[in-house]
């Protein structure tokens, strides 16, 4: 069993960059390997001092009233929500592993948020793409790893609701799910290559005469 938490990760913002915009929520679900969720951690954010809504993502909160209400609520200081997540992320059993989709965007937001006040990213510099994996797993084009495209099986019956919460876990159990497929071609991959000699290799061929 891998020692890595699989700590997947959604964001919800009023824009496509930090800064000029502000995050409003985010969520992570702490999954095992074998898809044990053995934590969870979520926050809504008060806005950033000076930034605004872009006007895409502005219009776009406006379809989704049952989320946005449910990011408006409880709102924390950005520098103590991320203090204590940073030490949630710290105290997991494992090491934390980044995992989102798109990872471009969501870390981009949560290193941004913890550089800026908390000094620090106990994920050091790096996430793991789910479109990424899947793109390496299905021989797709890279454009067309899309959710709709990927195996049925992937999916276990969790909501995405664009509440934070809610999408992490659905993430991350999707996450888990194609572990667990990339995993068995890896072993199937062995054991292919363990029918050649001791050596680990193929025979080679014997010279023509």
């Amino acid at each position: 069993m891998s020692s890595e938490i699989y700590v997947s990760t959604d964001v919800e913002a009023d824009g496509p960059i930090p800064g000029p915009h502000s995050m409003l929520s985010f969520a992570s679900a702490a999954y095992t390997e074998d898809k044990q969720l053995i934590a969870t951690f979520s926050a809504n954010l008060e806005l950033l001092g000076g930034a605004a809504p872009h006007p895409v993502q502005e219009a776009w909160w406006k379809t989704q009233p049952e989320a946005w209400a449910a990011c408006r609520i409880d709102l924390q200081r950005p520098e103590a929500a991320l203090a204590a997540y940073v030490d949630w992320v710290e105290a997991l059993p494992g090491k934390p592993v980044f995992v989102a989709m798109p990872a471009g965007f969501d870390f981009t937001y949560m290193f941004w948020y913890m550089m800026r006040f908390v000094g620090r990213c106990p994920f050091s510099w790096s996430a793991l793409d789910i479109k990424t994996l899947a793109f390496a797993m299905t021989g797709l084009p890279y454009r067309k790893n899309i959710k709709p495209r990927f195996p049925k099986r992937w999916f276990d019956e969790h909501p995405h609701t664009h509440v934070a919460l809610d999408d992490a876990i659905e993430q991350g159990a999707l996450f888990c799910n194609m572990l667990k497929d990339l995993r068995a071609m890896q072993a199937a991959a062995l054991a292919a290559g363990e029918e050649g000699d001791d050596s680990g290799q193929n025979p080679a061929e014997e010279p023509a005469n």
